[in-house]
């Protein structure tokens, strides 16, 4: 059952970082009313000479998808000199509480510190900040064993501080309300009734909340260079939330 279990969130999780869920405009176009959205491709590669080979058994992977293998699995050069996925004890996370404190141990590794916390049917997801409070990253729980890493996704591939790729300070092309507008045309485009709440400048993108009948509903988010959108679908149903 653990192995099945894990399985399938390796296989979530590769469907997230290949940019099978994310769509958007093309790096480098300008991004109008008009422009048609395209898919947008993501593939990252895991590196550590810690990580378990190709005939490494399930069991020796962690739960998490591509590149978060064992406990001291690097994404690589670049990520700040410490991992990014670490392991729980083991114990399943069944309140914001417990997911807030797992959220913690890993934000001190990063120098940073958790922001609000929501608790959805597959997962737990935090928000880390820095310590003037500016968003940094954003990370996910696993309510199963507590295992804590930077949230697939936009998290490990458009953060420009925390991800895969940093490149530092850049400057977003697009505004906070632009990211909005972007995000709330995709959804239409989807045939949703949704709509987003405001965008939340993380390092290089937006994270956004949508909303059914004004009450949070999932996530999505906005690259802030190309406009490209990423639909969070590894949530499941949203079911509370904490503030700081």
């Amino acid at each position: 059952m653990l192995t099945t279990r894990r399985r399938t969130a390796a296989a979530l999780a590769a469907l997230a970082l290949t940019g099978t869920l994310a769509v958007g405009s093309a790096a480098g176009q300008n991004i109008t009313d008009s422009t048609p959205l395209s898919p947008v491709t993501a593939q990252p590669r895991p590196s550590g000479s810690n990580c378990p080979g190709p005939g490494a058994s399930d069991d020796d992977r962690d739960t998490w998808g591509p590149g978060m293998m064992g406990r001291d699995c690097w994404w690589g050069p670049g990520m700040m000199g410490g991992p990014y996925w670490v392991r729980g004890d083991g114990m399943p996370v069944k309140s914001l509480d417990q997911a807030r404190h797992h959220a913690d141990a890993f934000a001190d590794r990063l120098g940073l510190r958790v922001g609000e916390v929501m608790q959805f049917s597959r997962n737990f997801y935090a928000e880390l900040e820095t310590p003037a409070g500016k968003p940094a990253t954003e990370i996910l729980v696993d309510p199963a064993d507590g295992d804590t890493g930077i949230e697939y996704g936009p998290a490990m591939m458009w953060n420009t501080d925390y991800g895969m790729h940093p490149r530092g300070q850049t400057q977003n092309r697009i505004s906070p309300d632009r990211a909005q507008d972007l995000a709330q045309r995709w959804l239409r485009n989807q045939g949703s009734h949704l709509t987003t709440g405001e965008a939340e400048a993380f390092p290089g993108y937006y994270t956004l909340h949508t909303l059914r009948s004004g009450k949070i509903d999932g996530m999505l988010s906005i690259n802030a260079s190309t406009g490209a959108v990423w639909d969070h679908t590894w949530h499941g149903t949203y079911i509370a939330t904490s503030e700081h």
